[in-house]
């Protein structure tokens, strides 16, 4: 796919990647892009700056995301690139377990990371399915593939990002659909500030956004299903397949590595 001439749709727009992406669209030529975010003086400034038109939307909540499809279908005609990119991250409880999270977290992170892509889909897929074409850039992270240390909503979430974006590809790839799944590492932005070098994400490296939206732009002209900003993404994927025991093992070391320095 390539962005020239597209109407293109980011959600989670205001800052990060979402607002790399919208950036690096509007310099790509696309037709028209529109960014979405809670934060609506953010997300209108970022708009102002790039060129883009905004809208102030929670993509947990359905109706807001139907009506901004409906907005951008009337004014614009069709989306042709629904980006749905929000995400939040947040951290196990004490002592540290796998559920330490309290049942708020990871209600929101359920919300925000699967729920978000599934309300998007239905509003979007009616339209693209009735002219047979039709994309979704769906963000979820390299935790999404592997596993993220230290926050087990954020991993479990991501994970199910990952099998939504596979079901929509298996669904209604016959349809003229195309889907791909964003899953980088650290990324320099605000979910990343304040740890040091990105935290045990940031074992190969930190990436700046703009980096991340180079990636897309050749992942969506490749029509790759998985975009892995940080390759060895891939090596560690397969290495899980080939076994999964000598990879959790891998990761439990990791793990005492970023908590347990001492007792090593």
């Amino acid at each position: 796919m390539k962005i020239a001439g597209k109407v293109c749709v980011v959600t989670g727009g205001a800052s990060g990647i979402g607002k790399a992406l919208a950036s690096r669209f509007v310099a790509e030529g696309a037709s028209a892009v529109v960014i979405a975010d809670l934060n609506g003086d953010a997300v209108s400034a970022v708009a102002s700056e790039i060129g883009a038109q905004s809208f102030a939307v929670d993509v947990r909540d359905e109706s807001a995301i139907a009506a901004m499809v409906a907005a951008v279908e009337s004014e614009h005609g069709q989306i042709d690139l629904f980006c749905s990119n929000a995400g939040i991250i947040g951290v196990d409880g004490e002592p540290w377990w796998a559920t330490g999270a309290d049942n708020a977290l990871w209600q929101r992170m359920w919300e925000i990371h699967v729920m978000s892509h599934v309300y998007a889909a239905r509003a979007c897929l009616p339209s693209m399915i009735a002219r047979g074409d039709g994309y979704f850039l769906n963000t979820a992270s390299a935790a999404g593939l592997l596993a993220q240390i230290g926050s087990a909503p954020y991993s479990v979430t991501k994970h199910a990002a990952v099998s939504f974006a596979e079901s929509l590809s298996i669904t209604h790839g016959d349809d003229g659909i195309k889907v791909s799944c964003l899953c980088p590492q650290a990324v320099d932005t605000a979910m990343t500030a304040g740890t040091e070098g990105g935290g045990v994400a940031g074992v190969d490296g930190m990436l700046s956004a703009d980096a991340v939206a180079d990636a897309v732009v050749s992942g969506l002209d490749a029509e790759s299903f998985l975009i892995l900003p940080h390759p060895e993404v891939e090596d560690y994927r397969q290495n899980k397949a080939r076994s999964y025991d000598r990879w959790l093992g891998g990761m439990r070391k990791l793990r005492r590595l970023f908590t347990d320095p001492v007792g090593q």
